[in-house]
């Protein structure tokens, strides 16, 4: 069974407003998660995702359109979209960042939803969640080691 949704939740040991600058600004972004960004950080907003090697067998950029701004709790936006296309549910995965402060540290939730409404074949989507599952781990780890590297290097 393909999941509609790709859920993770982690605890990284920095400050709440340290995790949402390194979740939303370009320079940091492309530090734990792609070799560059650049984001409109707005709702309605756009950006690009560039991977020239990490984490990828070949080169993508991908285009985001930003949904949802609410610093420093919530980041969404959905990617995937067909270029020269609006981003709408049948046409795109949407990303959500939450961001919870427990004490001294973070509560990071990611959900990337979509799945089951995106107009792919089913081996694709069948595809997208097993490389995805494993691709959120490993970037979510990198997110959690360089924002409490940040917080070292104060």
């Amino acid at each position: 069974m393909i999941p509609g949704t790709i859920e993770r939740d982690i605890v990284i040991e920095a400050p709440v407003e340290a995790v949402w600058r390194a979740v939303t600004q370009s320079g940091q972004i492309s530090r734990w998660f792609t070799d560059a960004a650049e984001i409109d950080l707005r709702p309605n907003g756009t950006g690009t995702l560039v991977w020239d090697g990490r984490a990828t067998s070949q080169p993508a950029t991908v285009h985001l359109h930003i949904v949802t701004i609410e610093p420093p709790r919530t980041f969404s936006f959905r990617w995937l979209h067909p270029a020269g296309a609006a981003a709408g549910g049948s046409n795109s995965l949407l990303v959500e960042f939450t961001l919870t402060p427990e004490g001294g540290h973070t509560r990071l939730r990611l959900a990337e939803s979509g799945l089951s409404q995106i107009d792919w074949p089913k081996e694709q989507k069948a595809a997208y969640a097993a490389q995805n599952s494993k691709g959120w781990d490993i970037h979510l780890a990198h997110l959690r080691d360089y924002a409490e590297g940040q917080q070292e290097g104060r």
